[in-house]
């Protein structure tokens, strides 16, 4: 898949079949949508390319009116966003930037000099609520006028559903926010995922926990950025971690936290910090904790287990830490318990 920023490349196709969108988490609606674009440019030959904006519209208008808690929460980061967008087929991505200008332009305009102009679009699909131009001002019906007006094909889908609920990055975010996890799974196809390359951090898991039985190192963590300031989640985790095992090894079961650490930093930066609840002695033979750094990984998260919150002290985040990582341990205890229950009734049922 080729990813441009902007339209002003020499080797985007000359036409193409498009949908536009933010596709925020790229939920099972965007899926099937995505799936209908590649039918529609199969037939016609083209190949298929999603417009997408960043930042999100919402965060430009929030900001520009000084009011940045109207900005939604963002579910996914756009290296997250891209990649699925990829493992959907899509054949070519072009990021625009939301800014004044793009924001200023009339539907007219944004038809003529980015869907006709910048990237040959010769078929268009977008969802029944799309709008678009300054102020809103184009719905479906302007861009289907405008397409018989400049001969390009224009269509419509409805929305989504699954259990009679209508998928949309809304009800994910929704999903997330109140700790749902296999909620937001279901309205993603797939677990709810956070990738990102492994940062240093503070340090300060080695501080923590030197009292722990057997701990050597204390309390370490693989570090990610959340390239937004309101993750959609945020919360202590029970986690699963793909990236540092080869890939006929299975992932590593962990603890983690998404949020800004409000015990030991103000900054507001948000970070994903996840702790491996074992590191099998294969691995930790060609790869430790400190030697992750770099390593691009993809972080599950599964089941809530609390609130992020504010502790009186490193002794009191320490008794915290240390009850997150019981509490993790018996969430994946429980699951390892039901699969393999699960797997005895099929072999009973196949017998």
């Amino acid at each position: 898949m080729q990813v441009f920023r902007g339209f002003h490349h020499p080797g985007i196709a000359p036409q193409c079949a498009l949908t536009i969108g933010n596709f925020d988490g790229v939920h099972r609606g965007h899926q099937a949508m995505l799936a209908l674009l590649q039918s529609e440019a199969r037939h016609r030959g083209l190949p298929t390319c999603v417009l997408t904006f960043e930042p999100h519209p919402r965060d430009f208008f929030a900001h520009k009116m000084g009011r940045p808690e109207l900005a939604p929460a963002r579910i996914a980061t756009l290296r997250d966003k891209l990649s699925e967008l990829e493992r959907c087929g899509v054949d070519q991505v072009v990021v625009l930037r939301f800014d004044e200008q793009l924001a200023s332009l009339s539907a007219q305009d944004f038809i003529q000099q980015v869907l006709v102009d910048g990237l040959g679009a010769r078929y268009v699909l977008v969802g029944d609520d799309f709008r678009f131009g300054a102020k809103r001002q184009g719905d479906y019906a302007t861009l289907d006028a405008a397409g018989q007006r400049l001969g390009f094909d224009v269509a419509r889908m409805m929305s989504y559903e699954v259990h009679g609920l209508r998928v949309s990055s809304s009800a994910v975010r929704e999903s997330l926010q109140r700790g749902d996890l296999d909620g937001a799974a279901r309205l993603l196809g797939r677990p709810y995922s956070i990738s990102g390359h492994v940062i240093h951090g503070q340090k300060l898991g080695r501080q923590l926990a030197e009292s722990r039985p057997g701990a050597q190192d204390g309390f370490r963590t693989l570090n990610l950025r959340f390239g937004h300031d309101k993750p959609a989640a945020h919360g202590i985790f029970a986690v699963r971690v793909h990236g540092l095992t080869g890939p006929q090894e299975p992932p590593l079961d962990g603890v983690a936290s998404l949020g800004v650490r409000p015990t030991v930093e103000d900054a507001g930066r948000v970070l994903l910090e996840v702790h491996a609840l074992d590191w099998p002695a294969a691995l930790a033979e060609r790869l430790g904790p400190a030697e992750a750094y770099g390593k691009l990984v993809r972080v599950e998260l599964l089941h809530k287990l609390r609130d992020e919150a504010r502790f009186n002290g490193l002794d009191a985040l320490t008794a915290a830490i240390w009850e997150d990582v019981r509490q993790a341990r018996a969430y994946f205890a429980d699951q390892a318990s039901t699969h393999a229950a699960v797997r005895r009734q099929t072999t009973r049922d196949r017998i």
